[in-house]
């Protein structure tokens, strides 16, 4: 159950700090340790909605002051 409820919870997107203090793991490093395969692809995801707002900010029109 306590390991359900982990992956659950990484897998909707809450933040691993809540996660880690609703286990009561000391650091949260322990809980990315154990509980990180259930997040495969999360750093790509990241990265592209990050350069896709980066693109999105470059591409807007600069208003003229």
């Amino acid at each position: 159950m306590r390991h359900t409820h982990a992956s659950l919870m990484l897998r909707q997107g809450v933040h691993p700090k809540i996660v880690q203090e609703r286990l009561g793991h000391a650091t949260v490093a322990i809980t990315l340790d154990l509980y990180s395969h259930v997040l495969p692809g999360l750093q790509e995801e990241a990265a592209a909605a990050k350069f896709e707002g980066g693109l999105r900010s470059a591409s807007a029109p600069v208003g003229i002051a």
